[in-house]
């Protein structure tokens, strides 16, 4: 096993049709409607579409934000080394510990509805049991890590698999649901308006709510270092996965609407879907729709393997974390040490939360957690673009609004929903959210102290980059944050 100093991930694994996929797949579109709408139903009612629409908005900000720092600093660890290079460093690394914590906590909560579907399958009655379920979507996520573990180019394979039928349930179920004739109620197009939230801090919950479901997409970042032509792919990628995930999201949102009563919601707060396809296609439709969830968590689970699992091996290559977690496998090109440490955690976490109660509760209070932290690195990397092309900002319409306003409207629309959801979640939620990323003071302080490099940063300055920086592949510049075997091309 040798250091990464000496070796890099596996470049130019990945193609656009492959980065586009990881996109979708990181947002799990199955999954976040079946587990996450009863909770937004909770907390906004009938106005689920409305605050799909109107966190997609700013989310499509915060992509381009991404999109536009890949093309100057292409960085396994993403928003951790943007934020860092043009904010500062702390900040920097608080931004990849909130994804390394919201991940690590959504590999528990989303294990468990991996298992919860599996014996669905099977039997309903099944998947009530919290001990079983834990069991089996600890069986599932071992199978992720393997793969993961694995390489990108086998991650990937697998990706296209269960994603692909995953995205053709969904549509099947789309097209039906546009013709199912019957429901609860008729559609409204007050749905996709503010008359339904409960004043500002209302809106604010189901923000933070859809804020999770659109997570994941930016993946593709995390993988720049293995992907094609990565400076415009994988912004590109992210881009396109959030515009594919908003249209399933509105569709289905708005049909659980339609077609669900307030009582049946409740009764299948964890599977929404199941419940939905079976009043769509009763018999058979239940059961293909938790094979689409099943496929999705689990794929998700992957995706949020590598998120956590690149971003520690860019901490620990950066010495900002144990410099262990920057090695790389001989043979498969992946941060062994990282996805083993990370494996580790997360089945020690299952075996915790078994005690905590059933899948709803569990997935309520991670789903609202997780919603604080992605608000903070995602709008950390907001504020990051902005800084980083200042001075290219009014040279063109297009980078003032799509590299500066739009990513700056992202930014403090998370920040907002922060701030305000705060006096709204209960004491459990606020400690999950806020005392993980208060954690990461501990390593983040340790190693400024050890003096690690991250901590005095080349400043990053698309004008200097995009203008006079440009590096023809396999030559690196000067002072440059270029690793070796990573694709270097615009």
């Amino acid at each position: 096993m040798s250091n990464s100093r000496g070796r890099g991930l596996q470049a130019n694994a990945l193609g656009t049709f492959d980065t586009v996929v990881m996109a979708v797949a990181g947002s799990a579109p199955a999954y976040s409607i079946a587990s996450t709408t009863a909770v937004l139903v909770g907390a906004v009612g009938l106005a689920s579409p409305a605050a799909l629409l109107y966190c997609a908005i700013p989310m499509l900000g915060i992509a381009l934000a991404f999109s536009y720092l890949g093309r100057i600093d292409v960085n396994a660890g993403a928003s951790y080394s943007w934020v860092g290079r043009t904010l500062h460093p702390f900040l920097g690394f608080i931004s990849g510990w909130a994804l390394v914590i919201s991940a690590t906590i959504f590999m528990v909560a989303g294990s468990l509805p991996a298992g919860a579907m599996t014996l669905a399958l099977f039997d309903d009655g099944l998947a009530d049991n919290t001990a079983l379920s834990t069991v089996v979507g600890a069986a599932w996520f071992v199978v992720m890590l393997l793969v993961v573990l694995g390489g990108a180019r086998l991650t990937v394979r697998a990706q296209l698999v269960m994603s692909g039928v995953e995205l053709t349930i969904l549509a099947l179920f789309a097209v039906l649901a546009v013709f199912h004739t019957g429901g609860a109620r008729p559609f409204d197009w007050s749905w996709l308006g503010f008359s339904h939230f409960d004043g500002v801090s209302g809106f604010a919950s189901g923000a933070l709510v859809a804020a999770f479901y659109y997570w994941g997409w930016d993946v593709t970042s995390n993988l720049s270092e293995e992907t094609r032509n990565s400076r415009r792919t994988t912004g590109l990628a992210g881009l396109i996965g959030v515009g594919i995930v908003f249209l399933l999201f509105e569709v289905f949102t708005i049909a659980v609407n339609v077609i669900l009563s307030s009582k049946q919601i409740e009764a299948n707060d964890a599977n929404v879907l199941g419940a939905l396809g079976e009043e769509i296609w009763p018999g058979w439709g239940g059961k293909l729709l938790v094979v689409s969830v099943m496929l999705s968590t689990i794929a998700t689970l992957e995706t949020t393997l590598i998120q956590v699992t690149r971003s520690l091996f860019a901490m620990g290559r950066d010495r900002t974390m144990p410099s262990a977690l920057g090695r790389v496998h001989r043979t498969w090109n992946t941060p062994w040490v990282a996805i083993t440490v990370v494996g580790a955690v997360a089945l020690a976490m299952f075996i915790a939360s078994n005690a905590l109660g059933s899948v709803g509760d569990i997935l309520s209070d991670a789903i609202l957690a997780i919603g604080l932290q992605i608000a903070v690195y995602y709008g950390l990397a907001g504020l990051a673009v902005v800084v980083a092309y200042r001075k290219m900002l009014l040279k063109s319409p297009a980078n003032f609004l799509l590299g500066g306003l739009w990513p700056l409207f992202g930014a403090l629309f998370m920040f907002w929903i922060f701030a305000e959801s705060l006096s709204e979640l209960d004491t459990a939620v606020i400690a999950i959210g806020i005392g993980g990323l208060a954690v990461g003071l501990v390593p983040m302080l340790w190693y400024w102290r050890q003096g690690s490099d991250y901590y005095r940063p080349a400043r990053l300055d698309a004008s200097r980059t995009v203008e006079t920086e440009y590096v023809p592949d396999g030559v690196p510049a000067a002072n440059s944050r270029v690793h070796e075997g990573l694709s270097t091309d615009f």
